[in-house]
Formats: C-alpha cells, sequence, structure tokens
C-alpha cells in the first residue's frame, strides 16, 4: 500500500501546500537567509582591502613633419609597447622596485623573490586606448596595493620606466640604425674605391687604347700615314739625286777634260737640266701642299740652287774651255784637254760633298721612315684592340656604376638616419607624454562591498531555502487534509473542522508577528548593511 502511495502524483500545482510550508518554516528561512548574508557581509570587511592608482600616458606624434626627417624606428606601436612592456615586467626590474619600496612585507614576507614578482605582474595593468582609426592613441597603467600611498608611488615609478624607456628604445634603435648604414656604407665605400682602382689601373696599363681615343688615334694615324708618305717621296727623290750624282761623279772620273759633241753640246749638262726639272717638280708638288717655310720645300730650294750654280758652273767651265781651244789652235800651244780638265777636276770635290750629304739625308730619311712605320704599326694595333678595351672597361665600368649607385644610395639613407638620430637625441620624435598624473585611491577597489552584499543575498536565499527544505522533509506530521486524503484507502465521508481556542488564537497571532518582525527586522539590517557598505566604498 505503501508503493501504491508512493506512485501517485499531484495532478496539479499545490500552492495551499507551499503556502502552509512557507507558514511553517519561515523562520529557519529567514535566520539561514540573514546567516549567509552576515557572513558573506562580513568576509567584506575582514578582507584587507586593496586600491587601485592609475595614470593616462598620452602618444604624441613627432613634432618634425615626416616629410623633412623621416624615423628610423620601428613604427610598430604596439610590437615596440609590447617589447617595452616585457622589458620592465622583467624579473631584474620589478625585484628592483620591490626592494626599493619594501613591497609584499608582513604576512607576505615568506615569499620567494620569484612568487613577489608573479604578484606584482598580477597587480600592473597595462590597457591600451585606441582611436578611430584603431591606431594607439594612449594607454592606461595602473598598479594594486593595500596602501594607496604606495599604489601611487608604485604608479608613477612604472610611468617614468615606460616614459624613459621608451625614450632609450627610440635612441637605441636610432643609433643602432645609424651605425648599421655607417658600416654598411663604409663597406661599400671600400668597394668602391678597390673597383676604381682596378679602372685606373687598366686605363694606366692601356693607356691610347681606351674607346674615348679612337678619334685621336685616327687622327695621329692619318697625320702618320701622311708624313711616311712624305718621308718616302723624299726618300725616293734623294735617291734619285744620288743616282744622279753618283752618275755625275763617275762621268767626271772617267772624262778628264771637256769634250765638245758634234752637235755643241756639254757632257753631263742634260742630265742636270733633267734632275733639275724633276726638282721644280718636286717642288710645285711640295708647295700645293706646304707652305714655303716647310723644311721640305726649303730643302728642295737648296737642291735646285745648288744644281743651277752647278749647271752654271758647267757652262761657264765649257765657254772657257772652246775660247781656250780657239786660242791654242791660233798659236799652236799646248792640247785643248789640260784647261778644261782642270776646270772639270774642281768641280769634282763638289759633286762628291754633294753625294756625301745627300748619303746622309737617305740615311735620316731611311731611319724616319723606319720610324714612322713602327708608329703607324703601333697605333694601328691601338685601333684594333680598343673593341676588345671597350669590353673589358664596359664589364669592369658597369660593375663600378652599380657599386656607385649602392653607395649613393646608403650615404643618403645615412645622412637621413643621422638626422632622424639628432631628431631623437632632442626628444622631437614619437614620445609619451603624462596627461593624467598617477592618482590617489580615495576608496579600494576590493573588496566591493555592495558586491558581497549581493552575493550574500543570494547565498543567503539559496541556504535559507535548503534549511526550510530540510527541515521539513525530516518532519513526519501531518498538516493538511488532502495529505490523510491520500493515506486513507477509503473515501473521506465526513470532516471534522479544527478547533481553536483562545490561548491557541493567542499563540498563532504572536507567531503571526513575531514572523513578520523577524522579516522587518532582517530586511532593515541587510538594507542597512548595504547602505552603509555602498557609503564606505
Amino acid at each position: 500500500m505503501a508503493d501504491d502511495l508512493e506512485e501517485k502524483n499531484p495532478e496539479s500545482f499545490d500552492l495551499q501546500h507551499y503556502l502552509g510550508v512557507a507558514r511553517r518554516r519561515h523562520l529557519h528561512f529567514l535566520i539561514a537567509l540573514f546567516l549567509g548574508w552576515t557572513v558573506v557581509w562580513g568576509i567584506s570587511w575582514v578582507l584587507p582591502p586593496r586600491y587601485q592608482s592609475t595614470t593616462l600616458i598620452l602618444v604624441e606624434q613627432p613634432t618634425m613633419p615626416k616629410d623633412y626627417v623621416t624615423p628610423n624606428v620601428n613604427e610598430d606601436l604596439q610590437e615596440r609597447m609590447q617589447s617595452i612592456t616585457q622589458q620592465i615586467l622583467s624579473r631584474t626590474r620589478l625585484i628592483h622596485i620591490i626592494e626599493k619600496f619594501n613591497l609584499y612585507g608582513g604576512d607576505q614576507a615568506g615569499r620567494s623573490p620569484d612568487q613577489k614578482v608573479e604578484r606584482m605582474r598580477k597587480d600592473i595593468g597595462i590597457d591600451l586606448v585606441r582611436d578611430a582609426r584603431n591606431q594607439i592613441s594612449s594607454f592606461n597603467i595602473s598598479y594594486k596595493s593595500r596602501d594607496p600611498h604606495l599604489a601611487q608611488q608604485i604608479t608613477g615609478e612604472l610611468t617614468h620606466l615606460f616614459i624613459d624607456e621608451n625614450l632609450e628604445v627610440r635612441q637605441q634603435q636610432s643609433e643602432d640604425t645609424t651605425k648599421f648604414l655607417e658600416s654598411q656604407l663604409e663597406t661599400a665605400r671600400k668597394s668602391l674605391s678597390e673597383q676604381e682602382n682596378q679602372i685606373r689601373q687598366f686605363k694606366a696599363q692601356h693607356v691610347g687604347e681606351m674607346p674615348n681615343q679612337t678619334a685621336a688615334n685616327l687622327q695621329i694615324l692619318s697625320g702618320l700615314q701622311s708624313q711616311l708618305q712624305n718621308e718616302e717621296d723624299a726618300l725616293n727623290a734623294a735617291k734619285q739625286q744620288h743616282v744622279y750624282l753618283q752618275t755625275l761623279s763617275d762621268q767626271y772620273r772617267t772624262v778628264q777634260g771637256a769634250s765638245r759633241s758634234s752637235e755643241g753640246t756639254v757632257v753631263g749638262l742634260p742630265a742636270l737640266n733633267q734632275q733639275l726639272d724633276k726638282l721644280k717638280t718636286q717642288l710645285a708638288d711640295l708647295l700645293s701642299h706646304y707652305t714655303e717655310r716647310h723644311p721640305d720645300v726649303r730643302k728642295v730650294k737648296e737642291q735646285i740652287a745648288e744644281t743651277e750654280k752647278l749647271r752654271d758652273q758647267l757652262l761657264a767651265s765649257s765657254r772657257a774651255k772652246a775660247a781656250e781651244g780657239a786660242t791654242e789652235d791660233a798659236r799652236g800651244a799646248a792640247p785643248a784637254s789640260q784647261p778644261g780638265d782642270s776646270g772639270q777636276v774642281s768641280m769634282l770635290p763638289q759633286i762628291q760633298s754633294q753625294l756625301r750629304s745627300n748619303q746622309v739625308e737617305i740615311t735620316n730619311r731611311e731611319h724616319s721612315v723606319t720610324e714612322l712605320k713602327a708608329k703607324v704599326e703601333e697605333y694601328q694595333a691601338r685601333l684594333n684592340q680598343e673593341p676588345v678595351r671597350e669590353q673589358q672597361l664596359a664589364d669592369l665600368t658597369r660593375g663600378y656604376e652599380q657599386s656607385k649607385e649602392n653607395y649613393d644610395d646608403l650615404l643618403k639613407k645615412k645622412n637621413e638616419s643621422a638626422m632622424a638620430t639628432s631628431m631623437e637625441l632632442l626628444q622631437q620624435g614619437e614620445r609619451f607624454t603624462i596627461m593624467d598624473p598617477p592618482s590617489f585611491p580615495q576608496k579600494p577597489i576590493f573588496p566591493n562591498r555592495l558586491n558581497f552584499c549581493g552575493v550574500g543575498l543570494g547565498i543567503g536565499l539559496v541556504l535559507g531555502f535548503l534549511v526550510a527544505g530540510a527541515f521539513e522533509m525530516h518532519d513526519h506530521r501531518i498538516y493538511d487534509e488532502e495529505e490523510i486524503k491520500g493515506l486513507l484507502p477509503v473515501a473521506l465521508l465526513a470532516e471534522i473542522p479544527e478547533i481553536i481556542n483562545p490561548e491557541e488564537e493567542k499563540r498563532l497571532h504572536r507567531q503571526f508577528w513575531l514572523g513578520w518582525a523577524t522579516t522587518a527586522v532582517i530586511v532593515c539590517s541587510m538594507l542597512a548593511g548595504s547602505v552603509f557598505s555602498y557609503l564606505h566604498q
């Protein structure tokens, strides 16, 4: 039967049943609620307060326009902030601050240095503030401590560390960039100097074979060829004169007197006339190319004068011989050949002297021709080597031009970096500025006693329901006729109404007002505690 009774479930929500439970267990519920709230609220007053000091740091952009001076440091502020934060929150820096301000003493003095460092990292807060373009415009630095003065001091110390570290990082990055560019520039300068020396040595080794000397070499070669032609012509003329003088000398040696032919001509006179005509023709040819002051022209004129003088002497000797021959025929004197022989013999030393001079001239002309031919061959070899030298010089110049461009680019970058470094040293670049100095906290941020009141109310409600439910479950008395009907196996035929005497009625009345009074006291106490917590935040 008991199993059958347990399987019976109420068909609907029984409001009267729960109201009866509330009337019977409201004191248990209220007391548990108040105790739970009181414990949590009391804990909020027992926990040590923690104060937070905050400062706002503005990120100011460089005062110098980027069109004039380009910064040479990392422009990613978020990345630089991460680097600065890691440096400031490093173990060495935090240990120094902990020892300087004697942080985490008292009940936390037994902690190891690493534990203190981790605790301080948790107490430090860094919040970035972004603008509409999602760029970092400022950031907040905060620190939590049990002492509001100490929280303000630590926040100020962290603020100065961030500002100083940012300046130091930017200056160091700028100086490192400039030094790097200077080292690269020095390397490029050495490479450029080596290539300049190679080009200089190449030009010194191949003087006259460079491409820019082609026109000069052609002009010199043309002049040398013209001089060679003139020297060869003069050499041929000297050789012809040598043949003539040699023939004339041989004739004078063979003929030891003047002899007249049947037509009355003198021996050797036609050859002189022929030689004179050649010299005059050569003179006319030279005058068409040179002036009268040219050495070759003057020399040919001297040869013409000597030849004419020789011809005149020969004619005079012939006339004297003829006159002497006529006188001797009349007188029957000595033979006709003697006077003529003396005249012709007197001409022989002059001819031999001219022959020796002509031989010297031929030797000099041959030497000049040999030298001119050597020079012509030299300049022809230079012209033949110019395409090869041009290609070699182009290979050297190509590398030199590339090194020159690299050097000029590095020099420009180095100068710009040096200007940026000077700007950073003068603190004209991007910098951090304190907008709001570290605040002095008037109220602790922990514990938030008003929040603890709300948490205590929630815990008290849960605890009250649990206590009231536990008392109700362990109470086996029957308080409702519906429970009796559920326990009986047969239908209920009649009901006996509840008989309440005056004393029971008074007890129920007192119990009713006691419940409401208790509720009022508990509610007022909780409200008063919440108001007090709010006013003392």
